[in-house]
Protein backbone atom coordinates (compact mmCIF):
# COMPACT_ATOMS: atom_id res chain seq x y z
CA UNK A 1 0.00 0.00 0.00
CA UNK A 2 2.60 2.39 0.96
CA UNK A 3 4.48 2.38 -2.60
CA UNK A 4 1.23 3.17 -4.68
CA UNK A 5 0.74 6.72 -6.07
CA UNK A 6 -2.74 6.63 -5.57
CA UNK A 7 -3.39 5.39 -1.85
CA UNK A 8 -6.79 2.97 -1.76
CA UNK A 9 -8.42 2.63 1.61
CA UNK A 10 -9.12 -0.77 3.18
CA UNK A 11 -13.47 -1.61 3.21
CA UNK A 12 -12.38 -2.43 6.74
CA UNK A 13 -10.20 -1.84 9.64
CA UNK A 14 -9.61 -3.27 12.59
CA UNK A 15 -7.60 -1.53 15.33
CA UNK A 16 -6.36 -3.89 18.71
CA UNK A 17 -6.43 -1.70 21.56
CA UNK A 18 -8.14 1.44 22.65
CA UNK A 19 -5.31 3.14 24.53
CA UNK A 20 -4.47 6.68 22.98
CA UNK A 21 -2.74 5.77 19.77
CA UNK A 22 -5.77 3.41 19.26
CA UNK A 23 -8.40 5.94 19.86
CA UNK A 24 -6.75 8.58 18.78
CA UNK A 25 -6.61 6.36 15.08
CA UNK A 26 -9.70 5.67 15.21
CA UNK A 27 -11.14 9.13 15.84
CA UNK A 28 -9.26 10.38 12.94
CA UNK A 29 -10.04 7.70 10.61
CA UNK A 30 -13.74 8.61 11.67
CA UNK A 31 -13.26 12.13 10.24
CA UNK A 32 -10.93 11.53 6.91
CA UNK A 33 -12.09 11.78 3.33
CA UNK A 34 -10.37 8.98 2.25
CA UNK A 35 -12.21 6.67 4.77
CA UNK A 36 -15.92 7.55 4.40
CA UNK A 37 -17.07 3.68 3.18
CA UNK A 38 -14.33 2.36 5.71
CA UNK A 39 -15.81 0.41 8.60
CA UNK A 40 -14.02 0.91 11.62
CA UNK A 41 -13.70 -1.20 14.77
CA UNK A 42 -11.60 -1.15 18.09
CA UNK A 43 -10.87 -4.84 20.05
CA UNK A 44 -9.88 -4.01 23.80
CA UNK A 45 -9.62 -6.54 26.85
CA UNK A 46 -11.68 -4.08 28.72
CA UNK A 47 -13.31 -6.42 31.35
CA UNK A 48 -16.66 -5.20 31.66
CA UNK A 49 -19.41 -2.27 30.35
CA UNK A 50 -17.90 0.03 32.36
CA UNK A 51 -14.87 0.95 34.41
CA UNK A 52 -14.47 3.60 37.24
CA UNK A 53 -15.03 6.34 34.73
CA UNK A 54 -17.90 5.12 33.30
CA UNK A 55 -15.78 3.60 30.00
CA UNK A 56 -15.28 0.19 29.00
CA UNK A 57 -11.90 1.60 27.11
CA UNK A 58 -9.15 1.39 27.11
CA UNK A 59 -8.34 -1.40 29.76
CA UNK A 60 -7.60 -0.08 33.33
CA UNK A 61 -4.36 -1.04 33.42
CA UNK A 62 -3.71 0.50 29.85
CA UNK A 63 -0.52 3.23 30.37
CA UNK A 64 -2.62 5.59 29.23
CA UNK A 65 -4.78 5.94 32.17
CA UNK A 66 -3.76 7.75 35.41
CA UNK A 67 -4.46 10.56 37.54
CA UNK A 68 -1.77 12.59 35.25
CA UNK A 69 0.79 12.78 32.59
CA UNK A 70 3.27 15.70 31.76
CA UNK A 71 2.33 17.86 28.81
CA UNK A 72 5.42 19.51 27.52
CA UNK A 73 7.45 20.91 24.46
CA UNK A 74 10.47 20.00 26.20
CA UNK A 75 12.29 17.51 24.22
CA UNK A 76 16.11 17.30 22.99
CA UNK A 77 14.46 16.45 19.82
CA UNK A 78 13.33 19.26 17.30
CA UNK A 79 10.63 17.31 15.38
CA UNK A 80 9.35 16.03 19.02
CA UNK A 81 9.61 19.44 20.39
CA UNK A 82 7.57 21.05 17.38
CA UNK A 83 4.85 18.36 17.50
CA UNK A 84 4.50 18.62 21.29
CA UNK A 85 3.88 22.25 21.02
CA UNK A 86 1.47 22.07 18.51
CA UNK A 87 -0.37 18.96 20.68
CA UNK A 88 -0.15 22.08 23.64
CA UNK A 89 -2.45 24.81 21.80
CA UNK A 90 -5.25 21.78 21.99
CA UNK A 91 -4.78 21.07 25.25
CA UNK A 92 -5.11 25.16 25.95
CA UNK A 93 -8.57 25.11 25.08
CA UNK A 94 -10.83 25.36 27.53
CA UNK A 95 -13.55 28.49 26.92
CA UNK A 96 -15.84 25.42 26.33
CA UNK A 97 -17.12 22.04 28.29
CA UNK A 98 -16.42 19.96 25.34
CA UNK A 99 -12.75 21.43 24.85
CA UNK A 100 -9.92 19.00 25.76
CA UNK A 101 -8.31 21.14 28.28
CA UNK A 102 -11.48 22.36 30.09
CA UNK A 103 -13.33 20.97 32.94
CA UNK A 104 -10.21 19.84 34.70
CA UNK A 105 -8.58 17.55 32.16
CA UNK A 106 -5.31 20.31 31.50
CA UNK A 107 -3.88 22.73 34.08
CA UNK A 108 -0.86 24.65 33.38
CA UNK A 109 1.29 24.30 36.14
CA UNK A 110 4.51 24.70 35.08
CA UNK A 111 7.64 22.38 34.53
CA UNK A 112 11.14 22.48 36.09
CA UNK A 113 13.19 20.53 34.11
CA UNK A 114 16.57 19.53 35.89
CA UNK A 115 19.65 17.36 35.15
CA UNK A 116 22.75 16.76 37.63
CA UNK A 117 25.92 17.95 36.52
CA UNK A 118 27.84 14.40 36.84
CA UNK A 119 25.18 11.99 36.48
CA UNK A 120 26.32 8.45 37.98
CA UNK A 121 26.35 5.74 34.39
CA UNK A 122 24.74 3.26 36.03
CA UNK A 123 25.63 -0.51 35.21
CA UNK A 124 23.68 -2.80 33.92
CA UNK A 125 22.94 -6.01 36.30
CA UNK A 126 25.16 -8.91 36.21
CA UNK A 127 25.03 -11.58 33.48
CA UNK A 128 23.27 -8.51 31.37
CA UNK A 129 24.82 -7.64 28.08
CA UNK A 130 25.48 -3.94 27.44
CA UNK A 131 23.45 -2.19 24.75
CA UNK A 132 25.66 -2.50 21.85
CA UNK A 133 22.58 -1.85 19.48
CA UNK A 134 22.52 2.22 19.50
CA UNK A 135 23.72 3.87 16.62
CA UNK A 136 24.69 7.36 18.52
CA UNK A 137 26.33 6.91 22.29
CA UNK A 138 24.28 7.37 24.97
CA UNK A 139 22.95 10.92 26.09
CA UNK A 140 23.41 12.01 29.62
CA UNK A 141 20.47 13.82 31.26
CA UNK A 142 22.39 16.85 31.42
CA UNK A 143 22.82 16.59 27.20
CA UNK A 144 18.76 16.37 27.26
CA UNK A 145 18.37 19.24 29.35
CA UNK A 146 20.76 21.35 27.57
CA UNK A 147 19.10 20.35 24.19
CA UNK A 148 15.75 20.63 25.49
CA UNK A 149 16.12 24.69 26.62
CA UNK A 150 17.60 25.33 23.55
CA UNK A 151 14.71 23.70 21.70
CA UNK A 152 11.84 25.27 23.86
CA UNK A 153 13.07 28.78 23.44
CA UNK A 154 13.69 28.64 19.88
CA UNK A 155 9.71 27.61 19.96
CA UNK A 156 8.72 30.41 22.48
CA UNK A 157 10.81 32.63 20.20
CA UNK A 158 7.78 32.47 17.24
CA UNK A 159 5.00 33.25 20.27
CA UNK A 160 5.63 35.89 21.79
CA UNK A 161 2.92 35.18 24.10
CA UNK A 162 4.94 33.22 26.28
CA UNK A 163 7.50 35.02 25.94
CA UNK A 164 9.66 35.79 29.60
CA UNK A 165 7.73 32.28 30.69
CA UNK A 166 10.98 30.11 30.32
CA UNK A 167 14.20 30.93 32.31
CA UNK A 168 17.36 29.30 32.93
CA UNK A 169 17.87 28.31 36.31
CA UNK A 170 21.85 27.95 36.44
CA UNK A 171 22.15 26.10 40.22
CA UNK A 172 20.20 24.27 42.83
CA UNK A 173 19.57 27.78 44.80
CA UNK A 174 17.71 28.80 41.66
CA UNK A 175 15.82 25.53 41.35
CA UNK A 176 14.79 25.55 45.19
CA UNK A 177 13.60 29.07 44.80
CA UNK A 178 11.47 27.56 41.63
CA UNK A 179 9.92 24.70 42.99
CA UNK A 180 8.76 26.78 45.87
CA UNK A 181 8.45 23.62 48.45
CA UNK A 182 11.76 23.80 49.89
CA UNK A 183 13.09 20.98 48.06
CA UNK A 184 15.15 20.82 44.79
CA UNK A 185 16.51 18.49 42.79
CA UNK A 186 19.54 18.43 39.69
CA UNK A 187 22.16 21.07 39.60
CA UNK A 188 21.46 22.88 36.38
CA UNK A 189 17.99 23.06 34.83
CA UNK A 190 15.01 25.92 33.59
CA UNK A 191 11.59 26.59 34.33
CA UNK A 192 8.51 26.45 31.10
CA UNK A 193 5.68 27.75 33.02
CA UNK A 194 3.49 26.93 29.46
CA UNK A 195 4.00 23.55 30.26
CA UNK A 196 1.61 21.38 32.27
CA UNK A 197 -0.19 18.18 32.99
CA UNK A 198 -3.53 16.20 31.99
CA UNK A 199 -5.63 14.05 34.19
CA UNK A 200 -5.33 11.53 31.91
CA UNK A 201 -8.33 9.36 32.78
CA UNK A 202 -10.83 12.02 32.19
CA UNK A 203 -8.82 13.02 28.87
CA UNK A 204 -9.27 9.01 27.59
CA UNK A 205 -13.25 9.31 28.76
CA UNK A 206 -13.03 12.65 26.91
CA UNK A 207 -11.63 10.91 23.43
CA UNK A 208 -13.56 7.38 23.63
CA UNK A 209 -16.73 9.81 24.09
CA UNK A 210 -15.58 11.13 20.48
CA UNK A 211 -14.97 8.50 19.23
CA UNK A 212 -17.96 6.80 19.87
CA UNK A 213 -20.18 10.30 19.11
CA UNK A 214 -18.95 9.85 15.36
CA UNK A 215 -21.03 6.76 14.99
CA UNK A 216 -18.56 5.22 12.84
CA UNK A 217 -16.38 2.88 15.07
CA UNK A 218 -17.47 -0.29 16.69
CA UNK A 219 -16.14 -1.59 19.68
CA UNK A 220 -15.74 -5.07 20.60
CA UNK A 221 -14.61 -6.34 24.55
CA UNK A 222 -12.19 -9.53 24.45
CA UNK A 223 -8.00 -10.46 24.31
CA UNK A 224 -6.69 -10.95 21.18
CA UNK A 225 -4.84 -14.07 21.31
CA UNK A 226 -3.13 -14.32 17.68
CA UNK A 227 -3.36 -12.88 14.66
CA UNK A 228 -5.14 -14.89 11.58
CA UNK A 229 -3.17 -14.84 8.41
CA UNK A 230 -3.32 -17.02 4.82
CA UNK A 231 -0.54 -17.42 2.60
CA UNK A 232 -1.79 -16.93 -0.97
CA UNK A 233 1.59 -17.64 -2.94
CA UNK A 234 2.29 -20.38 -0.18
CA UNK A 235 5.28 -18.35 1.38
CA UNK A 236 4.12 -14.30 1.75
CA UNK A 237 1.81 -14.20 4.66
CA UNK A 238 -1.59 -11.49 4.48
CA UNK A 239 -2.98 -11.21 7.94
CA UNK A 240 -6.69 -11.69 7.86
CA UNK A 241 -8.08 -10.74 11.20
CA UNK A 242 -7.29 -11.62 14.70
CA UNK A 243 -8.64 -14.28 17.15
CA UNK A 244 -9.95 -14.19 21.27
CA UNK A 245 -9.40 -15.73 23.83
CA UNK A 246 -12.80 -17.30 23.28
CA UNK A 247 -12.57 -18.82 20.19
CA UNK A 248 -14.10 -15.55 18.33
CA UNK A 249 -12.86 -14.61 15.45
CA UNK A 250 -12.53 -10.93 13.66
CA UNK A 251 -11.28 -10.44 10.31
CA UNK A 252 -10.37 -6.90 8.21
CA UNK A 253 -9.07 -5.88 5.48
CA UNK A 254 -6.55 -4.23 7.28
CA UNK A 255 -5.40 -5.38 11.41
CA UNK A 256 -3.49 -2.26 13.08
CA UNK A 257 -1.54 -3.57 16.24
CA UNK A 258 -2.14 -0.20 18.48
CA UNK A 259 -1.00 -2.74 21.88
CA UNK A 260 1.88 -0.76 23.23
CA UNK A 261 3.70 -3.11 26.12
CA UNK A 262 1.27 -5.66 25.24
CA UNK A 263 2.61 -5.93 21.25
CA UNK A 264 5.60 -8.50 21.71
CA UNK A 265 2.71 -11.40 22.66
CA UNK A 266 0.95 -11.18 19.58
CA UNK A 267 4.19 -9.54 16.67
CA UNK A 268 8.05 -10.69 17.15
CA UNK A 269 9.46 -6.67 16.52
CA UNK A 270 12.58 -7.94 16.19
CA UNK A 271 14.42 -6.43 19.23
CA UNK A 272 13.02 -3.06 18.52
CA UNK A 273 10.81 -2.29 21.26
CA UNK A 274 10.54 -4.18 25.42
CA UNK A 275 7.83 -3.47 27.35
CA UNK A 276 9.47 -2.25 30.74
CA UNK A 277 7.73 -1.74 33.95
CA UNK A 278 7.84 1.99 35.59
CA UNK A 279 7.18 2.37 39.17
CA UNK A 280 4.10 4.86 40.36
CA UNK A 281 3.34 5.68 43.74
CA UNK A 282 0.22 7.59 45.22
CA UNK A 283 -0.02 9.86 48.54
CA UNK A 284 -3.15 10.66 50.26
CA UNK A 285 -2.26 14.50 51.54
CA UNK A 286 -4.58 17.07 53.70
CA UNK A 287 -6.54 20.25 52.01
CA UNK A 288 -3.76 22.20 54.11
CA UNK A 289 -0.81 20.24 52.04
CA UNK A 290 -2.79 20.53 49.06
CA UNK A 291 -2.96 24.34 49.30
CA UNK A 292 0.45 24.74 50.29
CA UNK A 293 1.63 22.58 47.14
CA UNK A 294 -0.85 23.62 44.65
CA UNK A 295 1.40 26.07 43.24
CA UNK A 296 4.20 23.59 42.89
CA UNK A 297 5.30 23.27 39.08
CA UNK A 298 6.20 19.58 38.19
CA UNK A 299 9.39 18.80 39.08
CA UNK A 300 11.56 16.42 36.35
CA UNK A 301 15.18 14.95 36.58
CA UNK A 302 16.25 13.70 34.10
CA UNK A 303 19.61 12.36 35.46
CA UNK A 304 17.37 10.19 38.08
CA UNK A 305 13.96 10.07 36.32
CA UNK A 306 12.17 10.62 39.14
CA UNK A 307 9.47 13.76 39.17
CA UNK A 308 6.40 14.72 41.45
CA UNK A 309 3.27 16.89 39.24
CA UNK A 310 1.75 19.60 41.09
CA UNK A 311 -0.69 17.51 43.11
CA UNK A 312 -4.63 17.39 42.58
CA UNK A 313 -8.06 16.58 44.68
CA UNK A 314 -5.58 16.01 47.92
CA UNK A 315 -3.50 12.80 45.79
CA UNK A 316 0.26 13.35 45.50
CA UNK A 317 2.03 11.33 42.86
CA UNK A 318 5.50 10.32 42.80
CA UNK A 319 7.20 8.38 40.15
CA UNK A 320 10.21 7.61 38.16
CA UNK A 321 10.67 7.85 34.25
CA UNK A 322 13.00 5.28 34.46
CA UNK A 323 14.97 2.11 32.49
CA UNK A 324 12.23 0.23 34.42
CA UNK A 325 11.54 -3.63 34.94
CA UNK A 326 11.70 -6.46 32.67
CA UNK A 327 9.61 -9.28 33.18
CA UNK A 328 10.46 -12.08 31.11
CA UNK A 329 7.49 -14.50 29.94
CA UNK A 330 7.32 -17.08 27.82
CA UNK A 331 5.03 -17.31 24.22
CA UNK A 332 5.21 -19.80 21.69
CA UNK A 333 4.38 -18.41 18.00
CA UNK A 334 4.65 -19.53 14.55
CA UNK A 335 6.51 -16.41 12.25
CA UNK A 336 4.03 -14.94 10.12
CA UNK A 337 5.89 -15.12 6.71
CA UNK A 338 6.12 -18.84 8.04
CA UNK A 339 3.63 -21.15 5.09
CA UNK A 340 1.11 -23.39 7.29
CA UNK A 341 2.92 -26.52 6.35
CA UNK A 342 6.03 -25.16 8.24
CA UNK A 343 4.37 -23.36 10.66
CA UNK A 344 4.90 -26.03 13.50
CA UNK A 345 8.30 -26.52 12.53
CA UNK A 346 9.27 -22.68 13.00
CA UNK A 347 7.18 -22.64 15.56
CA UNK A 348 9.59 -20.59 18.39
CA UNK A 349 9.42 -20.31 21.82
CA UNK A 350 10.44 -16.84 22.52
CA UNK A 351 10.87 -14.79 25.75
CA UNK A 352 9.44 -11.53 25.87
CA UNK A 353 8.89 -9.09 28.44
CA UNK A 354 5.37 -9.00 29.30
CA UNK A 355 3.45 -6.84 31.23
CA UNK A 356 2.31 -7.66 34.76
CA UNK A 357 -0.47 -5.08 36.33
CA UNK A 358 -2.61 -5.21 39.14
CA UNK A 359 -5.57 -6.03 36.95
CA UNK A 360 -3.76 -9.51 36.36
CA UNK A 361 -2.53 -9.68 40.10
CA UNK A 362 -4.37 -7.62 42.61
CA UNK A 363 -1.48 -8.46 45.25
CA UNK A 364 0.94 -6.64 43.05
CA UNK A 365 3.44 -4.28 44.59
CA UNK A 366 6.36 -2.59 43.49
CA UNK A 367 9.84 -3.48 44.39
CA UNK A 368 11.74 -2.09 47.50
CA UNK A 369 14.23 -0.65 44.94
CA UNK A 370 11.48 1.89 43.14
CA UNK A 371 9.68 2.28 46.64
CA UNK A 372 13.07 3.65 47.73
CA UNK A 373 13.57 5.97 44.64
CA UNK A 374 10.39 7.28 45.27
CA UNK A 375 10.73 8.23 48.79
CA UNK A 376 14.15 9.88 48.18
CA UNK A 377 12.51 11.83 45.63
CA UNK A 378 9.79 12.73 47.50
CA UNK A 379 12.50 14.20 50.59
CA UNK A 380 14.20 16.15 47.77
CA UNK A 381 11.50 17.18 46.14
CA UNK A 382 8.85 18.13 48.75
CA UNK A 383 10.63 18.46 52.33
CA UNK A 384 7.60 18.18 54.40
CA UNK A 385 8.80 15.88 57.51
CA UNK A 386 4.88 14.80 57.59
CA UNK A 387 5.18 13.28 54.24
CA UNK A 388 8.35 11.60 54.65
CA UNK A 389 7.22 8.07 56.07
CA UNK A 390 3.25 8.46 55.14
CA UNK A 391 2.09 5.18 53.92
CA UNK A 392 1.66 5.02 49.82
CA UNK A 393 -2.47 5.07 49.50
CA UNK A 394 -1.48 2.82 46.38
CA UNK A 395 1.19 1.94 43.91
CA UNK A 396 1.07 0.73 40.25
CA UNK A 397 3.71 -0.62 37.62
CA UNK A 398 3.26 1.51 34.39
CA UNK A 399 3.97 -0.39 31.60
CA UNK A 400 6.32 1.30 28.43
CA UNK A 401 6.50 0.33 25.04
CA UNK A 402 10.41 1.24 25.11
CA UNK A 403 12.48 1.34 21.68
CA UNK A 404 16.00 1.96 21.81
CA UNK A 405 16.13 5.60 20.53
CA UNK A 406 12.58 6.53 22.36
CA UNK A 407 10.98 6.79 18.60
CA UNK A 408 7.69 5.78 18.16
CA UNK A 409 6.94 3.09 15.58
CA UNK A 410 4.75 3.53 13.21
CA UNK A 411 4.80 1.77 10.55
CA UNK A 412 3.30 -1.15 7.57
CA UNK A 413 5.34 -4.34 8.16
CA UNK A 414 7.92 -4.38 5.76
CA UNK A 415 7.17 -8.51 4.62
CA UNK A 416 3.59 -9.17 6.18
CA UNK A 417 0.36 -7.72 4.19
CA UNK A 418 -2.41 -6.61 5.61
CA UNK A 419 -1.17 -5.80 9.43
CA UNK A 420 0.10 -1.98 10.66
CA UNK A 421 1.67 -1.30 13.65
CA UNK A 422 1.71 1.68 15.64
CA UNK A 423 3.06 0.89 18.94
CA UNK A 424 6.61 2.21 21.16
CA UNK A 425 5.24 4.92 23.11
CA UNK A 426 8.33 4.85 25.06
CA UNK A 427 6.72 6.72 28.28
CA UNK A 428 5.79 10.07 25.90
CA UNK A 429 3.33 9.28 23.77
CA UNK A 430 0.31 10.57 25.91
CA UNK A 431 1.02 14.52 25.54
CA UNK A 432 0.30 13.84 21.39
CA UNK A 433 -3.31 13.14 22.13
CA UNK A 434 -4.90 15.91 20.14
CA UNK A 435 -2.70 15.34 16.93
CA UNK A 436 -1.60 11.68 17.03
CA UNK A 437 -4.09 10.21 15.33
CA UNK A 438 -4.06 12.39 12.33
CA UNK A 439 -0.25 11.78 11.50
CA UNK A 440 -0.94 7.81 12.27
CA UNK A 441 -3.28 8.39 9.51
CA UNK A 442 -1.10 9.71 7.49
CA UNK A 443 1.01 7.29 7.48
CA UNK A 444 -1.19 4.64 6.57
CA UNK A 445 -2.08 6.58 3.86
CA UNK A 446 1.72 6.91 2.77
CA UNK A 447 2.62 10.38 3.59
CA UNK A 448 4.26 10.30 6.77
CA UNK A 449 5.70 13.46 7.89
CA UNK A 450 9.02 13.77 6.63
CA UNK A 451 10.66 14.76 9.86
CA UNK A 452 9.42 11.50 11.40
CA UNK A 453 10.26 9.36 8.21
CA UNK A 454 13.38 7.42 9.17
CA UNK A 455 11.80 7.79 13.04
CA UNK A 456 9.31 6.04 13.19
CA UNK A 457 10.06 3.39 10.47
CA UNK A 458 10.28 -0.44 11.30
CA UNK A 459 13.92 -1.25 11.82
CA UNK A 460 14.50 -4.66 10.64
CA UNK A 461 17.88 -5.84 12.23
CA UNK A 462 20.74 -7.88 10.90
CA UNK A 463 20.23 -11.56 11.36
CA UNK A 464 23.48 -11.54 13.13
CA UNK A 465 22.41 -8.35 15.09
CA UNK A 466 19.21 -9.78 16.71
CA UNK A 467 18.82 -8.54 20.24
CA UNK A 468 17.98 -10.30 23.28
CA UNK A 469 15.13 -7.69 25.21
CA UNK A 470 17.57 -7.75 28.12
CA UNK A 471 20.07 -5.64 26.04
CA UNK A 472 17.34 -3.12 24.46
CA UNK A 473 17.42 0.09 26.73
CA UNK A 474 16.19 3.40 25.78
CA UNK A 475 18.81 5.87 25.68
CA UNK A 476 17.99 9.08 24.76
CA UNK A 477 19.14 10.60 28.29
CA UNK A 478 15.72 10.23 29.76
CA UNK A 479 15.88 7.71 31.71
CA UNK A 480 17.37 7.16 35.53
CA UNK A 481 17.73 4.07 37.40
CA UNK A 482 19.72 0.66 36.51
CA UNK A 483 19.20 -1.05 33.67
CA UNK A 484 18.35 -4.26 32.92
CA UNK A 485 16.32 -5.28 36.43
CA UNK A 486 14.36 -8.25 36.25
CA UNK A 487 10.73 -7.36 38.18
CA UNK A 488 10.70 -11.03 39.58
CA UNK A 489 13.90 -11.04 40.87
CA UNK A 490 13.47 -7.33 42.45
CA UNK A 491 10.03 -8.16 44.12
CA UNK A 492 12.02 -11.82 45.46
CA UNK A 493 14.35 -9.12 47.28
CA UNK A 494 10.92 -7.93 49.53
CA UNK A 495 10.24 -11.81 51.01
CA UNK A 496 14.12 -13.00 51.40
Amino acid sequence: MTTQTQFSAPSSILIVGSGVFGLTTAYALAHRPAFAQTSITVVDRAESDSTEDGNAFPARDAASVDTSRIIRSDYADPAYAALAAEAQRHWRRASRPEDLGAEGRYTESGLVLVADAAPADPSPVSGVAPPVHQEKAKKSGMEYVRASWENVRALSAHDPQFAGRIRELPDAAAIREAVGTGGSSGSWGYVNETAGWADAAKSMAWLYERVRRTGRVSFVRGTVTRLVSNYDDGSSATVTGIELSDDRTLSADLVMLATGAWTASLLDLGGQAVATGQVLAYMDITEEEQEKLARMPTLLNLSTGLFIITPSNRILKIARHGYGYLNPTAFSTAPLNSPPSTAKESSQRRSVSFPATSVSDPTLSIPEEGAAALRQALREMVPFPNLHDRPFTRTRLCWYSDTPTADFIVSYHPRVRGLFVATGDSGHGFKFLPVLGDKIVDVLEGHCPPEFREKWAWKDAKPEGRLDEQQIFTEDGSRGGVPGLILENELRKASD
